[in-house]
């Protein structure tokens, strides 16, 4: 594309080394997709794209272009096609906006008084199809993580320094409500690990989710969640004291194909009796599994099914994973490890999200977002999704708010 006068790479937005850490201070400015829209940088960059996409265009109808040149110039064409569309019909959604609340302005007197309250029920319902435009652009704009279709790994496990009981009781809460929003998603979640706690609640335990886009949907669950209450039970119930505990989720792609050979020599592999919640998945044999790869010391349970072969397969398949999340790392350079990122050290400072019982309020620390209504949340459904898809929301405001600010560093350094 060099001849042609186009120096940017074929992806719209170059961002495979992006992510998101929620801590722009472009987050005050730009609150959401339609603020964005507004921005002059975005504006001036989106012209620029349009005008590429119309000469892409214009050249593709020349009969001089080499093979090679003909397939580079179809997938910027491809690439930008898109984009082109949805930013023209968001501009012609803009001036009928515009034109509505000139008309709006000039209908002030009681004889259009209805006329008035149609033109404004017209005015937002074109607001809605803006700002579902803006999001959709933005969508096309950032390009799609290598493992956003992939299934996952989600492992939840009890605060260990905090709480107590109160860790335990969450920590089973929150592996309901993921098993609730993959019902929600219609997805398929399988136990593969669960290790329940004496009193009721959960220490540890695993599943595997799959399904459409699930890791798109629960990358940025992984981290430290903070609980808010005052027990049911006990003394600190009586006295109506608030006990804070943690608990952290940690979230792993799992490719289809994991192609990692793992050798029985660098294995040891121990059978007990499955432990379950409500007497599911108990047996009275030793079906259960622990695996461990003595080379890295990762170690994977399954208790999941009552045949020991079929728990051994499963967790020989989640240790590929795992070797093979180790890999992903790897090469995330400058950067610490996903693991590491969404474990930490599991302490309170280090929380994303706070679920505060007594205020029946949820905040997300990343974006300082918060939701009401805990019982909602934690069943799993709409209040759940709406405040994931605001995390993917503002993730994606981030990409081109970087990009954008990167590209105007490089035009203005004369590189």
């Amino acid at each position: 594309l060099h001849n042609y006068g186009f120096w940017r790479p074929q992806s719209v937005l170059d961002t495979a080394r992006f992510t998101p850490c929620f801590n722009s201070r472009h987050r005050k400015n730009h609150q959401d997709s339609r603020a964005l829209w507004k921005h002059e940088a975005v504006q001036k960059y989106l012209e620029t794209l349009s005008k590429e996409y119309q000469q892409v265009s214009h050249l593709l109808n020349a009969d001089s272009l080499k093979d090679l040149e003909q397939r580079t110039l179809r997938r910027r064409w491809a690439d930008l096609s898109p984009i082109a569309a949805a930013f023209q019909e968001i501009k012609e959604a803009e001036r009928e906006v515009q034109e509505l609340e000139a008309m709006c302005r000039e209908l002030d007197s009681r004889d259009e008084k209805q006329l008035l309250e149609l033109a404004l029920e017209e005015k937002e319902t074109l607001d809605k199809k803006m700002n579902m435009l803006c999001r959709k652009l933005f969508q096309l704009l950032v390009p799609k993580e290598k493992y956003d279709r992939s299934p996952v790994i989600l492992e939840v496990t009890a605060g260990r320094t905090t709480g107590g009981d109160i860790c335990q009781q969450f920590t089973k809460e929150m592996f309901e409500m993921y098993q609730s929003y993959a019902d929600y998603k219609r997805w398929t979640f399988d136990i593969v690990n669960y290790v329940p706690a004496e009193i009721g609640g959960l220490h540890h335990a695993a599943a595997h989710i799959s399904g459409e886009d699930v890791y798109r949907h629960l990358k940025y669950e992984g981290g430290t969640h903070r609980v808010q209450r005052i027990p049911e039970t006990g003394l600190s119930s009586r006295m109506q004291r608030i006990h804070t505990g943690t608990m952290s989720v940690i979230v792993l792609p799992q490719p289809e194909e994991v192609d990692i050979k793992v050798d029985a020599r660098d294995l040891r592999i121990d059978t007990f009796r499955a432990k379950g919640a409500g007497g599911q998945h108990v047996n009275k044999t030793d079906s259960a599994v622990r695996i461990v790869h003595l080379p890295t010391g990762l170690a994977v349970e399954c208790q999941q099914e009552r045949s020991q072969q079929l728990n051994k397969e499963i967790a020989l398949r989640t240790l590929r994973a795992k070797l093979y999340q180790q890999i992903i790392e790897k090469q995330l350079s400058q950067e610490q490890s996903a693991r590491k990122l969404q474990l930490g050290t599991r302490a309170q400072s280090e929380r994303i999200r706070t679920y505060n019982f007594t205020q029946d309020r949820v905040t997300d620390h990343r974006i300082s977002y918060d939701a009401r209504n805990i019982k909602e949340i934690l069943s799993g459904k709409e209040a759940l999704d709406k405040l994931i898809n605001r995390l993917l929301e503002f993730a994606e405001i981030e990409a081109v708010t970087e990009y954008l600010e990167n590209l105007q560093a490089f035009e203005g350094g004369g590189c």
